[in-house]
């Protein structure tokens, strides 16, 4: 790969998180910044997510918080609630359409897309991006029973990357896990969020505090 080229990263939490889980590992977010920062000019990394929004506590909100402040633009949304004609109730948080719009408006500005999802609906957007002249890589495993990549998004793509094998590169050392801090709750602020609390959100999610990993455009 070009040291000159532009990427850009676009992930998709939900399939991020799904496909990680089975194969075993944690993403260490300030080592995957760094893998694709080696690669080129790194011009934004996205990370996508549905939150609930009546929720008193949310699992993931230490992650997207951290991820925000530290070289990361965070895009989420409410989740939507229905019942289904079986009446069972169902929870609806898809973000595919605000990663298409993101990946289309920055096209003009970026030569490489990497997409962490394996989800096959992508498989449009990866056309239209090629078709824009942005060489697209996607992001997932295919040593998974059944695979976690549609097989018409890793067909469309110009290159596909095995989350298996980046796992040395990208994943978390699964001893540095260490239990969320107490007093987490939505009752804090965000610049609260943002202080260190004896390296504990460091070691879960793999961030450091004060990174100066901004991007300019």
């Amino acid at each position: 790969m070009s040291g000159q080229q532009r990427i850009a990263l676009f992930i998709d939490g939900a399939n991020l998180y799904a496909t990680t889980k089975t194969l075993g590992f944690d993403i260490d977010y300030k080592r995957l910044l760094k893998e694709f920062q080696s690669r080129g000019t790194l011009v934004r990394a996205f990370y996508y997510t549905a939150l609930v929004e009546d929720q008193e506590y949310s699992s993931i909100r230490p992650l997207i918080d951290w991820l925000d402040y530290n070289g990361y633009r965070v895009v989420t949304k409410p989740t939507k609630e229905f019942v289904d004609s079986a009446g069972r109730r169902k929870v609806k948080g898809n973000m595919d359409i605000e990663l298409a719009i993101d990946a289309l408006e920055l096209s003009p500005y970026i030569d490489h897309m990497v997409l962490f999802s394996g989800d096959g609906d992508f498989r449009s957007l990866v056309e239209a991006m090629q078709r824009r002249g942005v060489r697209v890589s996607v992001v997932s495993t295919i040593t998974t029973q059944p695979p976690m990549v549609a097989d018409e998004l890793r067909r469309q793509a110009d290159e596909f990357l095995d989350l298996s094998q980046l796992a040395s590169r990208i994943g978390r050392d699964p001893s540095d896990r260490q239990q969320r801090p107490t007093g987490e709750g939505n009752e804090r602020t965000r610049s609260q969020q943002h202080q260190p609390r004896n390296g504990a959100l460091e070691s879960r999610y793999g961030i450091r505090q004060g990174q100066d990993d901004e991007f300019d455009i």
